[in-house]
């Protein structure tokens, strides 16, 4: 009996890439789905576990569910919108704990990064990456139909999503977070940055373009993170020394909102959460502009307004007190100061290679990208807790923004130039114990026998004598460079000159072997 087997047709190529695409993107979906779930489960938990624990709860389990989804949407920068209120108008709730930001933001990110390798984790190195493009669109949409839903159901609780901010937050993060993550996976390739340079100003561009300037883009990035991460350090510190200066009030004020340990553990919860948040107002009061305390209080360095009627809470226990300012208060000054010398230095100690004009362009634009991200923080770090008085709580970011640029620039150019002059009266030190004839003799000697098939050179570097091996490796520059005892760098000054010189030994030292075996010396193979 002959058993007969039918070959089956061939897909068309439209089928046989979308087969291929498919689990790609469903692998996404599910991730995005995943990493949504992730977040609401964590929020639910936490919240059904305080309602459990709660001995007079006011609502059953839905309502808590409710109140889980709308904190997860608040996670996400949307305000909610208190509905329940003793004058029966509508009270928006805007301040976004920045510490529960960083869920979201991470959960997301990581089902990015876990969408390209396609559930694999990056444990595989054998496994296909999923396109870049296929992976993101996964997690997004999947993230954003979870977010819908949430959105959809927390409506119909007490704390209700403001839908104007929902459909503006929500797909934000999303779309930053999922993106980081997929460019993470790829190994932070160059063109979605240079994608992004070509929307910016044709200064910015000019910085950045050739490989120096991606060198000094890279510089101006680090310093600018290094000088936020100072700000709102030193206002995290503002904000430790001024509780403990305030301890009896703000004992009293934790005290008072709740009798039961379940309370008083959501409190310390809340204000855990709002750490960041409480940093980022000190780090506004430090460098000037200070923050606000409701439509028309202000809260400076130099003197502060009564504030109106406020529920007791343990951070705005630390608020400073109403009138003018003393000493005290103006030693809050050290903050941005430490922040600018921070930068400063990131800057200088990159910068001991270039001209000093490029290295003040270098702290300009850090000193202004951290003041751009500052205002950033300090925007999201406040917001409305009601209405009228109530209406702005925290700094404001424009004033925020133009405060700590100029801070960073006004503190970071002499900085700069104080390191440079520094480390630069090091190398001179260090290069003096050698003159610069035999310090370009001795490389171009060491590149002249690394033009051999296999050589060891051996020169003279401050006063004495250095055995060198090449291994056959001909115009081996950075061994030259270190050999000379210069720093290497292929557009340094010194390295460059190193460089020329000993080619051109080299060059004059293969010729004069040429003649010596045409003139009867011994014949090279």
């Amino acid at each position: 009996m002959i058993r007969m087997t039918a070959r089956r047709p061939s897909l068309s190529p439209l089928l046989t890439r979308m087969r291929d695409r498919s689990p790609g993107l469903g692998g996404g979906l599910l991730d995005g789905v995943l990493a949504a779930g992730l977040g609401l489960g964590s929020f639910a938990a936490l919240v059904m576990m305080l309602w459990v624990s709660s001995p007079y709860p006011d609502s059953g389990p839905g309502g808590a569910l409710h109140v889980a989804a709308a904190l997860w949407l608040l996670a996400h920068g949307a305000d909610l919108v208190r509905a329940d209120t003793l004058s029966g108008v509508p009270a928006p709730v805007g301040v976004t704990p920045l510490l529960l930001l960083a869920l979201p933001v991470w959960l997301v990110h990581r089902a990015g990064r876990d969408a390209v390798y396609g559930g694999c984790g990056g444990g595989e190195e054998d496994a296909p990456l999923v396109a870049a493009r296929t992976a993101w669109v996964g997690v997004v949409v999947g993230y954003l139909a979870v977010g819908v839903g949430a959105a959809v159901y927390a409506a119909g609780g007490v704390l209700r999503p403001s839908w104007v901010w929902t459909v503006v937050c929500l797909p934000v993060v999303a779309v930053g977070a999922a993106g980081a993550g997929v460019w993470t996976a790829y190994g932070r390739p160059r063109g979605p940055v240079d994608r992004v340079l070509l929307v910016l100003p044709r200064w910015v561009r000019r910085l950045a373009a050739g490989v120096e300037g991606r060198e000094r883009m890279g510089v101006v990035v680090r310093a600018a993170l290094a000088g936020v991460a100072a700000l709102v350090g030193g206002g995290a510190m503002l904000v430790a020394l001024s509780s403990v200066w305030h301890f009896g009030a703000t004992r009293a004020a934790f005290l008072q909102l709740t009798e039961g340990w379940s309370g008083r553990f959501a409190v310390l919860l809340l204000c855990v959460a709002l750490v960041p948040n409480a940093a980022m107002w000190a780090a506004a009061y430090a460098v000037g502009p200070g923050f606000v305390l409701g439509a028309g209080h202000a809260v400076g360095p130099w003197a502060s307004d009564p504030a109106p009627l406020l529920p007791p809470f343990p951070l705005l226990a630390a608020v400073p007190e109403a009138g003018a300012a003393g000493p005290w208060n103006w030693a809050a000054g050290v903050v941005p100061v430490i922040a600018g010398v921070t930068m400063g230095v990131f800057v200088g100690q990159a910068g001991v290679r270039w001209s000093l004009g490029a290295a003040v362009g270098v702290v300009v634009s850090a000193g202004v990208m951290c003041g751009a991200l500052a205002g950033v923080l300090g925007g999201m770090a406040g917001g409305p807790l009601g209405v009228a008085a109530l209406g702005r709580f925290g700094p404001v970011g424009w004033q925020v923004a133009v405060a700590v640029a100029g801070w960073m620039v006004v503190l970071g150019v002499p900085v700069v130039w104080g390191v440079r002059g520094w480390l630069g009266r090091e190398r001179r030190v260090d290069a003096g114990s050698a003159s610069p004839s035999a310090v370009v003799s001795g490389a171009a000697v060491a590149l002249a026998s690394a033009s051999a098939p296999s050589a060891a050179g051996a020169f003279e570097v401050g006063g004495g004598d250095v055995d060198f091996d090449f291994g056959g490796e001909p115009y081996d520059f950075e061994r030259v460079e270190a050999a000379a005892g210069v720093e290497a760098g292929w557009y340094g000054e010194d390295a460059r000159e190193v460089r020329w010189a000993a080619l051109r030994e080299a060059g004059e030292g293969s010729e004069e072997r040429e003649g010596g075996g045409e003139g009867g010396g011994p014949e090279s193979p």
